[in-house]
C-alpha cells in the first residue's frame, strides 16, 4: 500500500478544526457510552479500521463489555441494548448510509425516546465520526499493530 498524506501534518488547521467539533462534542449531554457506541458503529458501517480500533479500545477502557463490542454490528438480533441505545444505533446507521435517507419512524423514535436537544448532540456525533471516518478511509490509516 502506498503511502498516502499525514492529514495533521498537511492541513493542521482542518485536523485543528476537527479537533474543535471533538472539543464541542465533549461538553454535550452525552454519555460517554453512546458517544462510543456512535463512534463504533458509524466507523464499522464505514469499514474504517483506524477508527474501530481506536474506539473499540476507548469502549473497553470506559467499561463498555467485550460481548456487546463483539455483537454491535448485529445490535438488532441481541437484547444487550437499550431501548435508548437501539434508537441511537438506529439513526446512526441511517446518516451513516445517508443515501437511503433518515426514515420518519427512525427519527420520530429518537425524537420521542432523547428529547430535542439530545438528538441533536447524537446527530452531530454521527456527523463528526462520519467526517473522521471518510479522512481515515482516504489517508489510508492504519491502526497500530498490539
Amino acid at each position: 500500500m502506498a503511502k498516502r498524506i499525514n492529514f495533521s501534518e498537511t492541513a493542521p488547521a482542518a485536523f485543528k478544526a476537527m479537533l474543535g467539533l471533538e472539543t464541542y462534542l465533549a461538553t454535550t449531554a452525552l454519555t460517554t457510552r453512546h458517544k462510543d457506541l456512535i463512534k463504533i458503529r458509524a466507523s464499522q458501517t464505514n469499514g474504517c479500521a483506524y477508527c474501530i480500533d481506536m474506539h473499540t479500545r476507548d469502549a473497553r477502557k470506559a467499561g463498555e463489555t467485550e460481548q456487546r463490542i463483539y455483537t454491535l454490528n448485529a445490535w438488532r438480533e441481541t437484547t444487550f441494548f437499550t431501548e435508548d441505545e437501539r434508537a441511537i444505533l438506529a439513526l446512526t446507521e441511517e446518516v451513516t448510509l445517508i443515501q437511503n435517507h433518515v426514515s420518519d419512524d427512525t427519527y420520530h423514535n429518537a425524537l420521542t425516546l432523547l428529547g430535542e436537544l439530545y438528538l441533536a448532540e447524537v446527530l452531530m456525533a454521527i456527523t463528526i465520526i462520519n467526517a473522521w471516518n471518510r479522512i481515515g478511509i482516504a489517508t489510508q490509516m492504519m491502526p497500530p499493530v498490539s
